[in-house]
C-alpha cells in the first residue's frame, strides 16, 4: 500500500526512519519514546510543549515539536510513564501509563483536532531490522478525524500491540507477579513493620480501557516470629481525560501474636491470643493545574485494634511546580503515617506497581506499648524540595521539620527486662519495640547523580539532620522512663553514597550504598517526600538476578536478594540498673530473598 508523503504521515514516516538508526545504536537496556503532532487535517505542529512524567508524576524532561511537528525521548529507563501535550488554541493532549521496556521504541502519533485527542501506540522491537517490517501492514481510512489508525496483524504473531489495540475489551492488559519466600523490603523498614510471610502475589487488569483493578495478598507465617498473618488489597483507579487518576483502595491486615510475643502479653488466667487487626481506606489522586503546577493529594483511614481499638486520619499533599530550564520547585506535608507510595517509588523508580502493592500490603503499622497501652508511631512532617537535572546530572536538595510520637526504637536482648507494659515483642522478627515518647527535629538534605553510562548510576549526598540518642550507656535503675529521659535529640552529620548498576552479560541489576554518619544514632533520620536520597545505616546491598527458564509460561523468573546494615553498625548498647544489657539499633542487619515470577 503506498502513502501520501504530505502533512502528517510524512511528518510519522520522517520520526520512524530518522530515528531507526539512533535507535539500533542504543543500548538494549533503554528505550524511548517519539512522536508526531499534527491538527485535524494532518498538518504538523511546531511548537507544542511535550511533558514527561514517571509513574510517580515527577517531570523527568520536556520537549518542544521542531517544524516537522516531532519530539523524541531517548535512553529512558524502564518504567511507566505519562505525556502531556499542550498548544495554543488546542484541548491537551495527555497518555498515560506508556511502557517503555528496555530495547522497545514507543512511537505516538498525536492528533489535537477532535474534542478528544487521540493517541496511536507503535511498539518498536529490537529484532526487527526497520520499523517497517513484512509482519504487519498500516491501513489508513478515509476521516482522519473521526477514525482510528489500526494495524493489522497476521494471525501468527506474537507482537504485543494485539493485546493494546484490544483496549477496549472488559479485561485486558493483564499483569501479575507472584513471589516466594521473602521477597523485598520496604523502602523505608523504620516507617513501618513488614513480615516475611513466605508467598505473596499481585495481579492487576485494565476495565475497558481506562479502569484498572487489582488485587494482592498473602498468607503464611513470619519466618523469624512464627505468628501467622495474611492481608489483603483491593484498589481501582481510573484515567480521566483532564489527566488525573484517581485511586481507591481497601486493605485489611491480621496477625496471631502467638509464640513469645502472645505469652509476653497474655495475663492472668485467660488463655486467648492477642491479635493485630488493621483495615485502611485509601484514596490517592492528583491533578495538574496549568502547564507549570502538579498536585498530588490523599489520606489514608485506618483502624487498628490491638489491646484496644485505635482510629486515625493520615492526609498528605505534594505541591510540583515546574520552573522550566530552572528546575522543579516541591513542597510536601504529611501527618500520621507517612505515604508510603511515595516513598516506595522512590526507592527504586524501575520498580513495578504490583511490588508497590505488596510492599503497601505488608506495611503493618508501627506499634509499640507504653504503660501497658498500645500507641502507634505517628508524624507530621513539612518539607521544601528541588531539583534539576542537567544532561546526565541530576541535583535535590530539600529541608524538612517534622516531629514525631510515640517513636518506636528497635530494641535487642530485650525480653523481660522491663516487663508486657513498657517493652513490645516484634511482631515479626526476635527483636523487641521500645517507645521513646516525642520528640521533633529538623534537617536538610542534599545529593548528586552522575550517569556514567546507560548502565551505571553513582550518586553522593550530604545532609545534616536531627536523631535520636542515648545521653548514656548506663542507667541506675530499670525504669523505662529513666530510659526514655536519657533518650535526646542531637544533630548529626550525614554522607550517603550509592552506586546502581547492570551487568548486561549476566542480567543483574544490583544497588549498593553506604552512609556515614557520626556520633551514636538510635534513628536513621528523615524519610524524604521530596528528595530520593532516604538515610540507610551502613552497607547495604540490592540484587536481581533473573533466572532463564524453559517452562514456557509467558513471564520471567527473578531471583531477590538484600541484605541490611551489613557491618551492623549503629547498635548502642545499655547497661540497666541490674547489670543487664540490651541494645538499641536503628537499623537491625538482616538477609532477604527469594524468587519471584512476573507476568
Amino acid at each position: 500500500m503506498a502513502f501520501p508523503k504530505t502533512g502528517r504521515w510524512a511528518a510519522f514516516f520522517a520520526v520512524i526512519m530518522s530515528a531507526a538508526p539512533a535507535f539500533a545504536s542504543q543500548n538494549s537496556l533503554t528505550g524511548s519514546i517519539a512522536g508526531v503532532v499534527s491538527n485535524a487535517l494532518g498538518v504538523p505542529q511546531m511548537g507544542a510543549s511535550v511533558l514527561l512524567f514517571n509513574h510517580l508524576e515527577r517531570q523527568v524532561a520536556k520537549a518542544f515539536t521542531d517544524e516537522r511537528g516531532t519530539f523524541q525521548f531517548d535512553s529512558l529507563p524502564a518504567d511507566h510513564y505519562n505525556v502531556r501535550i499542550t498548544l495554543l488554541s488546542f484541548l491537551p493532549a495527555i497518555r498515560n501509563n506508556i511502557s517503555v521496556q528496555p530495547g522497545v521504541r514507543q512511537i505516538l502519533s498525536i492528533n489535537m483536532a477532535g474534542v478528544l485527542s487521540t493517541i496511536e501506540l507503535v511498539y518498536s522491537l529490537p529484532l526487527q531490522q526497520g520499523l517497517m517490517s513484512d509482519d504487519w501492514k498500516w491501513t489508513l481510512r478515509s476521516s482522519m478525524p473521526t477514525r482510528p489508525v489500526l494495524r493489522v496483524l497476521d494471525n501468527g504473531s506474537g507482537d504485543l500491540m494485539r493485546q493494546l489495540r484490544a483496549s477496549s475489551g472488559m479485561f485486558t492488559d493483564t499483569t501479575g507477579v507472584v513471589k516466594l519466600s521473602a521477597g523485598d523490603m520496604p523502602a523505608a523498614p523504620t516507617l513501618g513493620s513488614q513480615p516475611d510471610l513466605g508467598t505473596a502475589f499481585a495481579l492487576a487488569t485494565s476495565v475497558h480501557g481506562a479502569n484498572r483493578v487489582g488485587i494482592s495478598g498473602n498468607v503464611g507465617y513470619g519466618s523469624a516470629s512464627g505468628n501467622p498473618a495474611a492481608g489483603f488489597r483491593t484498589s481501582f483507579s481510573r484515567q480521566t481525560e483532564d489527566g488525573r487518576s484517581p485511586e481507591l483502595a481497601i486493605t485489611m491486615r491480621q496477625i496471631f501474636l502467638a509464640g513469645r510475643v502472645g505469652s509476653g502479653l497474655v495475663t492472668g488466667a485467660s488463655d486467648s491470643v492477642p491479635v493485630l487487626r488493621t483495615m485502611s481506606l485509601s484514596l490517592n489522586d492528583q491533578i495538574q493545574l496549568g502547564d507549570s503546577l502538579l498536585v498530588s493529594y490523599g489520606g489514608t483511614l485506618e483502624s487498628v485494634q490491638f489491646l484496644q481499638r485505635l482510629n486515625y486520619f493520615s492526609p498528605y499533599v505534594r505541591l510540583s511546580y515546574d520552573l522550566d530550564h530552572a528546575g522543579v520547585l516541591e513542597f510536601g506535608y504529611s501527618s500520621g503515617l507517612p505515604p508510603t507510595q511515595l516513598y516506595e517509588g522512590a526507592s527504586n523508580a524501575k520498580e513495578a506497581t504490583q511490588q508497590q502493592e505488596l510492599s503497601g500490603l505488608t506495611m503493618f503499622p508501627r506499634v509499640s506499648v507504653r504503660g501497658g497501652t498500645a500507641q502507634l508511631q505517628r508524624a507530621r512532617n513539612f518539607e521544601l524540595g528541588y531539583h534539576k537535572q542537567a544532561g546526565s546530572r541530576t541535583f535535590r536538595a530539600a529541608a524538612y521539620r517534622e516531629s514525631l510520637t510515640n517513636a518506636a526504637l528497635t530494641a535487642m536482648d530485650a525480653d523481660g527486662v522491663f516487663g508486657a507494659g513498657d517493652m513490645l515483642p516484634d511482631l515479626f522478627s526476635t527483636a523487641s519495640i521500645f517507645n521513646a515518647g516525642h520528640y521533633w527535629s529538623v534537617g536538610y538534605m542534599a545529593s548528586l547523580s552522575q550517569n556514567l553510562n546507560e548502565n551505571w548510576t553513582v550518586t553522593v549526598g550530604y545532609g545534616n539532620n536531627g536523631v535520636l540518642e542515648a545521653g548514656r550507656d548506663h542507667m541506675m535503675s530499670n525504669d523505662p522512663g529513666e530510659l526514655r529521659s536519657a533518650l535526646r535529640v542531637q544533630r548529626r552529620h550525614l554522607a550517603v553514597t550509592r552506586i546502581a548498576g547492570y551487568i548486561p552479560q549476566t542480567g543483574t541489576r544490583f544497588t549498593t550504598g553506604y552512609q556515614f554518619m557520626n556520633g551514636r544514632a538510635l534513628t536513621p533520620g528523615h524519610f524524604y517526600m521530596t528528595e530520593q536520597m532516604n538515610p540507610a545505616q551502613g552497607l547495604n546491598v540490592q540484587v536481581r538476578q533473573p533466572i532463564p527458564t524453559a517452562l514456557g509460561l509467558g513471564g520471567r523468573l527473578e531471583a531477590t536478594a538484600e541484605i541490611r546494615n551489613i557491618l551492623a553498625q549503629g547498635y548502642q548498647p545499655i547497661t540497666l540498673g541490674d547489670g543487664r544489657r540490651l541494645q538499641l539499633v536503628h537499623s537491625p542487619r538482616a538477609l532477604r530473598g527469594g524468587l519471584a515470577f512476573i507476568f
